[in-house]
């Protein structure tokens, strides 16, 4: 269950870097860390915020967590926007 706001989520712009570099592919934490000027532990806490707004998804392949855009979790955001176009 999604307890954080998707648009509290994206008004972070390191958030909305992520969810861009993910929009490209699926990426690690280190992988994802290489692009901010902030720690690996803050790109987690980024990251959860974004889970728990369901912005993102993570699978475990081995060690490693992959993160990954969650299209679905966009869809109430898209159904608010839409209001204002139809």
């Amino acid at each position: 269950m999604s307890s954080l706001d998707p648009f509290a989520a994206i008004a972070d712009p390191n958030r909305r870097y992520l969810l861009e570099e993910l929009r490209r592919a699926p990426k690690t934490v280190n992988e994802l860390a290489q692009g901010l000027p902030i720690s690996r532990p803050a790109v987690s806490q980024h990251l959860k915020a974004l889970l728990d707004s369901n912005l993102v998804t993570v699978k475990n392949h081995g060690t490693k967590r992959i993160y990954s855009v969650n299209t679905k979790g966009f869809d109430r955001m898209n159904l608010w926007l839409d209001q204002f176009w139809s």
